[in-house]
């Protein structure tokens, strides 16, 4: 990385070496190359947090599988407007790194995207009644049709036959499976991505350097004052536009920007780990996603699932999460993160979101409390005769959930992401969590938007889009949706 030239105006300046950070950067430069672009890591290496691959589930979260998308109603009907939402979002993402293969920024898809068919599975009648609700609710939307659906144990065995070993045939459960569901390494990618930057559109990624303010400056928008980790020595460097990408970290930093957009957001931090399997004949006998649901009172973030992962050129196994509690906002971060973030107009929030989600206090006092032998259990109910030996505990990415104020229940929990920006957009701030990575080209086109609509919006702009992302702001029918899905399938060589 080159040394970090002092007092250098930047039209943008990215917070955080992650997904997002390198996907707005690579973007905006696109769109206009001589837009002065840095991006600022406190690691000594960019995708070391929620980016890497270890620290995310690695599903490109599209919908098919994910329970928590499609909401049961109090009159049995199924929501799947948020599954929708989910998988044109997820698509988008899908374009834009076609696009890159298309133009040659990228020419081995596979080190990052493979084919990994997703599975719904549940057992008990209930739950199975509910997932054949689903499957006709979802089969009737173009983005679905492909979906199948099925309770004979045979089809599973079929499907899945790691998890259906030993089962009873008498045992109620249910299934569905979409052949195209993707497994994405986000750090491989996330990697890719600055290094098009750095090489073809000479673009500055600077390691060690944390960035400690942001400032409104006289004569310019923003002062970014930064800390060299290694040396000690700080600058100040002006930027127009300022964008906050820094996973957890970034709740902290925005508390100390002068805009009011900031206030009554707070944060809640959740540690995760994983189960991975150490046995190749056991890896080997399992090529799926599989999703089942929370437990009842459990969050989204607790869904159970069994996947296939590939981590630095080597097929994986692994099953989670299992969530944890850790006061850091970051996994590289400070045990006083959380006291850190506390101030007097983000406290009423963060009372009203303990309050109303005390289940979730009580998910992650159990969790906390769960032993090696606890977390077989799990597994168990997943992969019958899992031996303990065959497995091992990894730590995951730390999430820091949004608290964000409520009229009427003083704060309450998100579990998404959300852009909080100034009025005249020229700093923005990514919050939240899942899903986080598999939409980041939808959020960073929110960004651009924002931040930049003179250059989007322009014709050259306009026409660039349409090659880089061409469902994004337009209405999809079938016929579009279909075409877009063959091609960037092919693009990406699934």
């Amino acid at each position: 990385m080159d040394t970090l030239k002092v007092n250098k105006d930047y039209d943008l300046i990215c917070v955080g070496g992650g997904i997002m950070s390198a996907t707005l950067a690579l973007m905006a430069k696109i769109l206009k190359p001589e837009l002065k672009v840095l991006i600022l890591e406190k690691l000594g290496k960019v995708a070391q947090e929620s980016s890497a691959a270890w620290n995310n589930a690695g599903t490109g979260h599209s919908a098919l599988c994910e329970l928590n998308y499609t909401p049961e109603n109090e009159d049995g009907t199924i929501d799947i407007s948020k599954a929708i939402s989910i998988c044109n979002q997820f698509e988008i993402s899908k374009q834009f790194w076609s696009y890159l293969v298309d133009t040659g920024h990228i020419t081995d898809p596979k080190s990052f995207i493979n084919n990994v068919p997703h599975h719904s599975w549940v057992t008990g009648k209930a739950n199975a009644d509910y997932l054949e609700k689903r499957y006709h609710a979802m089969k009737e939307h173009y983005m679905f049709q492909h979906i199948e659906f099925t309770k004979d144990q045979e089809v599973m065995r079929k499907w899945f036959p790691l998890i259906m070993q030993n089962r009873k045939d008498d045992e109620p459960m249910a299934a569905s499976r979409i052949d195209r569901g993707t497994e994405v390494n986000y750090g491989v990618l996330t990697k890719k991505l600055f290094n098009i930057l750095e090489k073809d559109y000479d673009t500055c990624v600077q390691c060690n350097e944390e960035v400690l303010d942001i400032d409104p400056d006289e004569g310019v928008d923003w002062s970014v004052k930064v800390k060299n980790t290694q040396t000690g020595n700080t600058q100040h460097l002006d930027a127009e536009h300022v964008f906050i990408g820094a996973g957890g970290g970034s709740l902290l930093l925005l508390e100390k920007v002068e805009i009011d957009e900031k206030d009554g957001y707070g944060g809640f931090p959740v540690s995760g780990q994983w189960l991975v399997c150490k046995n190749e004949d056991v890896i080997n006998q399992h090529h799926a996603k599989v999703y089942s649901k929370a437990g009842l009172g459990d969050p989204p973030m607790s869904v159970p699932h069994l996947d296939t992962r590939y981590i630095d050129g080597k097929r994986e196994l692994l099953f989670g999460p299992f969530a944890g509690f850790s006061p850091k906002f970051l996994k590289e971060g400070s045990n006083l993160d959380l006291f850190k973030s506390l101030n007097f107009k983000n406290i009423p929030s963060m009372l009203g979101g303990f309050w109303h989600n005390l289940p979730l206090t009580k998910y992650l006092i159990e969790q906390v409390a769960m032993s090696f032998d606890d977390r077989m259990d799990d597994l168990r109910k997943f992969v019958k005769d899992a031996k303990n030996e065959d497995w091992h505990v990894i730590i995951a990415g730390q999430r820091v959930q949004i608290i964000k104020r409520d009229e009427y229940e003083g704060g309450r929990l998100q579990f998404g992401t959300e852009v909080v920006s100034s009025k005249d957009g020229s700093i923005t701030c990514l919050l939240g969590a899942s899903p986080g990575a598999s939409t980041a080209v939808h959020i960073m086109l929110d960004v651009l938007d924002k931040a930049f609509p003179e250059v989007i919006h322009s014709e050259k702009g306009k026409e660039l889009l349409q090659k880089m992302v061409p469902t994004w702001n337009t209405q999809v029918d079938g016929t579009t949706f279909k075409n877009q899905l063959k091609q960037s399938t092919q693009a990406l060589r699934l």
